[in-house]
């Protein structure tokens, strides 16, 4: 096991190689400097847009990069049709979701990208949201506990949330979790990951109804395998009804550390099987459209 979750994060460096393809929109390269440090990142603008826009900040996996989560997580053609902004900022090697940082604060470079992006790019502070996979989706919990102002939403895929390092949930926010059963990298049961401790996804979504006062029972739908990849879907969703936020728990049976909907960036006997009986991208876009901050 531990060799395979070394193997994962030594070869995501070298795994994101194929072209883009091609959008309408624009492509922009960006970078600033925090503390000393030149952070860069990655923005798709849609074309034909001349008013506020949502944003959705989509963070890539340890060791990966921008460009390669474009490639993974591709949300340019829902852009188009929702008419949002995305930006994948870089981070240095690995999101710093840890009480150690290592002298790289990834939650006041977000922080200033938000401020960034508000600025050049007519974006609505109302509707800022957060994705991430792996290590991208432990610092999207990060940042929903410590930047819980600026964000109306998050989605989760393949991550939970630390323990012990210093932060935990703080206010109700909607929130978006998906994990595999058979996740070789980050166990959907929680536990040790490189030396720290994790919560499960139960566990994760447990916490989130209690904090957003849900409903304690869902909305239960199963998606079954009509991709023929060997992957079902259980989706439960819990309702607030008095603030209409929502607490959506995805668990893809036989899926691995991947994006759903997404490209198989690794061999299956590394990172297991990518489910084709959802498209996460679509998902997450039609959940977090629902959401803007309220003063």
């Amino acid at each position: 096991m531990h060799f395979i979750r070394y193997l994962f994060f030594m070869l995501l460096l070298f795994s994101f190689f194929k072209a883009y393809a091609q959008y309408p929109g624009k492509q922009i390269k960006g970078d600033m400097m925090i503390d000393g440090n030149k952070r860069s990142f990655l923005t798709y603008i849609p074309a034909g847009v001349n008013h506020r826009m949502p944003l959705i900040i989509s963070l890539h996996g340890g060791f990966a990069s921008p460009k390669g989560m474009f490639h993974l997580a591709d949300f340019r053609p829902e852009a188009e049709r929702g008419k949002f902004v995305v930006v994948c900022p870089a981070s240095k090697h690995f999101w710093h979701d840890g009480a150690n940082l290592h002298g790289i604060d990834d939650v006041k470079f977000i922080d200033h990208l938000i401020n960034y992006m508000i600025k050049t790019y007519n974006i609505d502070p109302a509707r800022v949201y957060i994705t991430g996979i792996s290590n991208g989706g432990f610092m999207t919990t990060r940042l929903a506990c410590q930047l819980h102002q600026r964000i109306a939403a998050i989605a989760v895929i393949a991550a939970t949330l630390d323990i012990g390092e210093g932060y935990d949930l703080e206010k109700p926010m909607p929130v978006m979790y998906m994990h595999g059963t058979n996740d070789p990298i980050v166990s959907i049961d929680g536990g040790k990951l490189f030396g720290r401790s994790i919560f499960s996804h139960k566990a994760v979504i447990d916490k989130w109804i209690a904090m957003d006062k849900c409903n304690k029972e869902p909305r239960v739908i199963d998606i079954p395998d009509k991709a023929g990849d060997g992957t079902s879907v259980l989706k439960e969703e819990y309702l607030n009804p008095a603030t209409g936020f929502k607490v959506i728990s995805y668990i893809i049976t036989n899926g691995g550390h991947t994006w759903p909907g997404g490209w198989q960036y690794l061999p299956k006997f590394v990172i297991g099987k990518t489910t084709h009986n959802l498209n996460a991208c679509e998902e997450i876009w039609n959940f977090f459209k629902q959401y803007k901050l309220e003063n």
